[in-house]
């Protein structure tokens, strides 16, 4: 497969014209060369933070808090959540991962509510799907031997001190929610040593220091924390002292689209366009220890807009065309290494 048009390229996205030559589900190389192929590549989109399970109940909840929406075991995603059954709940996620897929998202990392029977049903909405997932149970230990890791709520909820022994010692991975409502409970987060945080909208200076002396990655969720009431977090002040990725949260509060938390992300901070492109694709592929950088002999994970579509014929920055302006409708098609062909 040989794609022409512009290429972002590595993890600086340098604009290349010419084209990207995929076999195998790998990149076998990328020529520079005269091109009128109006196209934009770029790396795949990778979701650092999903609850896709949520998708049974989108736009529900409208006008409730934090705590009434999604706190443990009785917020109203809880309650939905235990009242459907295994085929509606795979139903559901399989149109969100679809959508996500459409939308240029090759990879996502998931906190997977329902235990073990939980982790069973999104494996079950994967199946035959090109896109890659991390999957971190919750609620169990077992959970967590049938997943990628564990995935905890909040040092509020509990002290997860079993949990993240067991995640060590079977070598996967362990996140955890800190810092969404206040301040509070991210000392008692750092104690666990986490692989990485999401949230922290209340960091405070000594946590930020915290964060670059032990390397934490955050996963940061601006347009759901916006629509929960919490606030926003600061995301320049995290990304000037660790790696920042981005995640969509939760599928009943808002679309699990990348271009979306882009573009807010990008007008919300000031951020430079290849700060937060970085944020969306290389910075979450670390965190799940994959690859997503259009490199001579990576794995093919690329997303392919349309340059010459009406929202971004004339475009000159492609990068700051990608962040702040393109859309799931500009996307010609989403190569995927699980196939090495189009996945569109």
């Amino acid at each position: 497969m040989e794609i022409e048009g512009t290429i972002l390229r590595g993890h600086e996205f340098e604009p290349i014209e010419g084209r990207v030559v995929v076999e195998d589900g790998e990149i076998q190389a990328i020529e520079e060369s005269a091109t009128d192929a109006e196209r934009i590549v770029l790396p795949a989109f990778v979701n650092a933070h999903t609850h896709i399970g949520d998708s049974i109940a989108k736009e529900a909840g409208g006008g409730l808090s934090l705590d009434e929406l999604v706190a443990p075991p009785d917020g109203l995603k809880h309650r939905l959540l235990r009242a459907a059954s295994h085929e509606e709940l795979v139903a559901a996620m399989e149109r969100t991962i679809e959508f996500m897929r459409a939308g240029g998202t090759g990879a996502f990392c998931e906190f997977r509510e329902g235990g073990v029977e939980g982790v069973r049903a999104i494996e079950d909405a994967l199946a035959g799907v090109p896109v890659e997932a991390t999957v971190l149970g919750r609620e169990s230990i077992e959970a967590m031997e049938v997943s990628q890791g564990f995935g905890a709520s909040g040092a509020r909820d509990a002290d997860f001190e079993r949990e993240r022994e067991a995640t060590r010692e079977a070598a996967k991975l362990f996140g955890i929610h800190a810092g969404e409502r206040d301040a509070a409970d991210i000392d008692a987060a750092f104690a666990l040593d986490p692989d990485f945080l999401v949230h922290m909208v209340y960091v405070e200076p000594p946590h930020l220091d915290r964060l670059e002396s032990e390397g934490w990655p955050v996963v940061v969720c601006p347009r759901s924390n916006l629509v929960t009431g919490v606030g926003l977090p600061p995301i320049a002040d995290l990304a000037a002292h660790t790696t920042v990725a981005l995640g969509t949260d939760n599928a009943m509060l808002n679309s699990a689209s990348m271009f979306r938390e882009m573009e807010f992300t990008a007008k919300l901070t000031g951020l430079s366009a290849h700060e937060v492109l970085r944020m969306a694709t290389i910075n979450g592929a670390a965190l799940l220890d994959t690859e997503v950088a259009i490199e001579t002999g990576n794995a093919a994970r690329l997303c392919v807009l349309d340059g010459d579509s009406h929202n971004l014929a004339g475009a000159r920055d492609p990068v700051r065309a990608v962040v702040r302006r393109a859309g799931v409708s500009d996307v010609e098609r989403v190569v995927l290494p699980s196939t090495g062909s189009d996945n569109s």
